[in-house]
């Protein structure tokens, strides 16, 4: 099994050019089975989720060229609805597929989607949307979904969400992008990728009013056309950058990123005493010298970083500050909201001598700064592998991190921009 080797104590310093949003990219893939002409995509990141997605495509006959790295030209097939088990479990974008597949064939059987184990991830919301378009929808024992066009077809209509699930808004849009009649998310999540899934509809010859807020209305379309967009700067990555420079207490210049999107990992990173300067039109610096103090709230007493939906602080950056929190001084309280599994990556900070108390699933106090060890991890997931990175970084002595398949699904090409950031790292199979 590949894992990482890392000798912490190195501080950071050097540039590192942030890839495209992972959470863009799945579901303008699943869009182009929309239609049956080109859809060129740029600035995609090489990542397993990726390929994965791909390969469902191929599955369902898809054509996908890769003209060269980052970028993607893809002509959707005739090749069905029916999805590989063992394809679909392996990444939790698959769920993608159902928005499309129900709009183009007016039916689709999906087995249950895989990805990060953080706990109970509802799928209510996807029935919610897609049977108020017209769709019946069962759940099968085996966990199975299967959904087909009831009538005539799918029919525009005002939709609330009982949640701002992302994957759940993407999935009514692209359904109600070849719905009869208009369609109004009320509810809609708004994250920057769900804004590119929108930008990439509006190519495509969708009218979508609303961008970048929670109500979003799309006029539906008899027939999609070609595309070629450009996905946005995955803001995680850049997150998890500025974590490193943070935690070991470097500097890092982190380039191809959008200051607007930039703006709430700020205040979050600024109660745990980090910052950074703009350095051009789309790069910023995050300075060797920071003031590195956990910040009390105006009563002077303890205060905390929460997740919420978009712009709140995301749910993912959170396992990146809390290891960040353990090198400034004072104390927080960082509360995860949504995944009740997602906070259990602690116990391997407290394990490295990290002090925090886990008071719950969702809940954890951090008392820094604290002198962390290197120790045998193993990533649970994406983000908190990420996280378990960082503390390898920030720690004296060498680090093992297992499981390294999970962090990988997210981040392209982490151990050269690692290396080029002066971390002592070596990946081996």
């Amino acid at each position: 099994m590949s894992e990482y080797r890392i000798i912490g104590g190195n501080a950071t310093s050097g540039e590192v050019r942030i890839g495209g949003n992972k959470n863009a990219a799945l579901p303008c893939l699943a869009a182009t089975l929309l239609t049956d002409e080109p859809v060129r995509l740029s600035n995609v990141p090489e990542i397993e989720d990726v390929k994965v997605m791909i390969a469902l495509l191929e599955s369902l006959g898809s054509s996908v060229v890769r003209e060269r790295k980052g970028v993607y030209t893809v002509r959707s097939g005739s090749g069905g609805s029916s999805l590989p088990r063992d394809l679909v479990q392996a990444v939790r974008g698959s769920i993608l597929l159902l928005g499309p597949l129900l709009a183009r064939s007016g039916e689709v059987t999906i087995p249950p989607p895989g990805g990060d184990v953080i706990g109970l991830r509802r799928l209510d919301t996807h029935f919610l949307g897609l049977t108020a378009l017209g769709a019946d929808a069962t759940l099968d024992e085996d966990g199975s979904l299967r959904f087909r066009i009831a009538g005539k077809g799918l029919t525009g209509t005002d939709i609330f969400l009982d949640e701002a699930s992302v994957t759940a808004t993407e999935n009514v849009l692209m359904a109600a992008a070849l719905a009869e009649g208009e369609t109004t998310v009320f509810n809609a999540a708004c994250e920057p990728h769900v804004q590119d899934l929108c930008h990439l509809l509006v190519l495509m010859g969708s009218t979508i009013d609303g961008i970048g807020s929670n109500r979003l209305t799309i006029k539906g379309s008899k027939k999609l056309g070609e595309a070629s967009y450009a996905l946005g700067f995955d803001y995680m990555e850049a997150g998890s950058f500025i974590g490193l420079a943070a935690a070991t207490g470097g500097e890092a210049l982190i380039r191809g990123i959008d200051h607007r999107h930039l703006e709430i990992l700020r205040l979050g990173f600024e109660r745990i005493g980090i910052a950074w300067e703009h350095d051009g039109p789309s790069s910023i610096l995050v300075p060797r010298k920071q003031r590195k103090v956990l910040v009390k709230d105006v009563g002077g007493r303890t205060t905390k970083i929460d997740s919420a939906p978009w712009p709140g602080f995301p749910a993912d950056l959170l396992s990146i500050l809390t290891v960040a929190a353990t090198q400034s001084r004072g104390s927080i309280l960082i509360h995860e909201k949504m995944f009740e599994s997602r906070m259990y990556f602690i116990d391997w900070l407290i394990r490295m001598g990290a002090d925090i108390i886990l008071c719950d699933p969702h809940r954890a106090v951090v008392q820094g700064p604290s002198v962390l060890i290197g120790s045998v991890l193993s990533s649970p997931d994406v983000r908190a592998g990420m996280a378990l990175v960082i503390a390898a970084a920030a720690a004296r002595g060498e680090s093992v991190i297992q499981n390294i398949y999970q962090i990988e699904r997210g981040y392209e090409d982490l151990g050269k921009k690692l290396t080029s950031l002066g971390i002592d790292m070596v990946r081996s199979d």
